[in-house]
């Protein structure tokens, strides 16, 4: 039997409307002084590994000397529409944008960001077509492509200690190229010569922060590859650009390509309201029925990633993870029951309290037990003339698959109400768990400032 509690930390309002999702910044201090960086991910919402590098800096990483702020989700919207762009590019908005824009308010709030005192370097993540090289070599080859660069807009800016950006690019661009998995992934410079030569790149993110004398640094990953090998090479080049900045960190995940892989995918859940249901994402049924929501003008939603959105579509809502769709919820309201945070259960003869939010291992059967004043439905279990399923002890073969949460047919809830009001949730897991796996819970990471900078 093992027992899961999902711990969850990060908090994001969500306008139920649709009208907007703000950004989120996450500031990571370490205990030894430093310079502090400013990772922004998301300016573009097509470009996933970017985004996905940014979100797993944010949660998945210890800052032991220095500070790294990260923003993961710049252009929220634009993520979770798959899109570059829902009100043109973003990246082209930070020379001169009317008041009128609907995207002023964003970019006002990442100028204060980037202008920051504090704040001593700053790097863009995209994702990039092709592979950029200096010399034409095919149609994915040629000095007009962006993939698998470091870019700059000048060699040198002269007023700050960080100022040689083609020195730092450099020696990030080597130190990736020692940890490609291909030779055709190689990593090369690009200086875009901004000032001079390039008329666009004026209204960019990076432009902006060099004209206010702060090094800036474009990321770009191959659109070549899936996502989570364009994340691992983001996170190469911003591991060795801190390392030459002076900024030591450690992760809870190794840097190699299905490292990265589980990172993103494994192990982000949801929670809704104040915790007492909570869902992991990965393997989520195309659609929740009759799913026990909060009477209310605006709901929240927590979860470990700030990739994480719930987005109302028609009578429904849908649960996205960045570019993800990943389930329609059908919601039936309640009006929601604190008298209770958990409930007494048998789980394979074994006594056990649980909390609500918990998830727990089954191996053969559970049963909860009987609480004056409460009721248990237990979805995908029906015995005539049972309306409450407490004190019944059920096995696997009695749930029918459809009302499961996952695909698998092996996850079912367990629903706790006192008289019209809903208590709380439990899962119940029939799967059969891989070998040394721990229970679940969220590494530290930084409380983010959701849409605000604090300047």
């Amino acid at each position: 039997m093992r027992l899961v509690l999902f711990f969850l930390l990060l908090l994001f309002p969500l306008d139920v409307l649709g009208q907007s999702l703000e950004f989120s910044l996450h500031r990571l201090q370490g205990t030894r002084p430093g310079p502090t960086l400013l990772v922004i991910g998301g300016i573009q919402g097509n470009e996933p590994g970017g985004f996905n590098a940014a979100a797993l800096l944010a949660t998945r990483y210890r800052i032991e000397s220095g500070n790294l702020w990260v923003v993961p989700n710049l252009n929220f919207p634009s993520i979770i529409k798959r899109s570059r762009g829902l009100h043109g590019d973003m990246n082209r908005k930070f020379a001169k944008l009317p008041e009128s824009d609907p995207e002023y308010p964003q970019v006002a709030r990442i100028k204060a960001l980037i202008t920051d005192p504090q704040v001593d370097l700053v790097f863009n993540l995209h994702d990039g077509s092709g592979f950029y090289h200096p010399e034409y070599v095919d149609p994915l080859r040629n000095p007009d492509r962006w993939g698998q660069s470091c870019i700059i807009d000048q060699k040198i800016l002269n007023t700050t200690a960080f100022g040689d950006l083609e020195k730092l690019s450099r020696r990030t661009v080597a130190q990736v190229n020692a940890k490609t998995l291909e030779p055709g992934h190689r990593f090369r410079l690009k200086n875009t010569r901004t000032r001079w030569d390039d008329p666009e790149m004026r209204k960019s993110l990076t432009y902006f922060a060099i004209t206010r004398n702060k090094p800036a640094f474009g990321i770009e990953a191959s659109k070549s590859f899936p996502t989570h090998i364009r994340t691992y090479y983001h996170l190469l080049a911003l591991e060795a650009y801190m390392q030459q900045a002076g900024v030591d960190y450690a992760r809870d995940f190794p840097l190699t390509p299905s490292g990265v892989n589980d990172a993103i995918s494994k192990d982000v859940l949801i929670a809704f309201e104040d915790g007492r249901i909570q869902l992991r994402l990965d393997d989520l049924r195309p659609t929740l029925g009759y799913f026990p929501l909060k009477k209310s003008s605006q709901l929240q939603i927590r979860s470990n990633s700030p990739l994480v959105a719930l987005v109302p579509y028609r009578n429904r809502y849908r649960i996205h993870y960045g570019n993800n769709r990943l389930t329609f919820i059908k919601p039936q309201f309640f009006d929601y029951d604190d008298s209770s945070d958990g409930l007494e259960m048998l789980i394979d003869g074994q006594p056990q309290r649980l909390r609500f939010g918990s998830m727990v291992t089954v191996d053969n059967e559970f049963l909860v037990r009987k609480e004056k004043g409460y009721r248990v439905n237990v979805i995908g279990f029906t015995r005539k003339g049972k309306r409450d399923e407490s004190g019944l002890k059920i096995r696997a073969g009695q749930l029918a698959e459809r009302f499961s949460i996952d695909k698998g047919g092996k996850i079912y809830r367990v629903e706790v109400y006192r008289q019209n009001r809903f208590s709380g949730m439990v899962l119940v897991d029939f799967r059969a768990q891989p070998k040394g796996r721990l229970p679940l819970t969220l590494a530290a990471a930084a409380s983010p400032d959701v849409g605000r900078s604090d300047n």
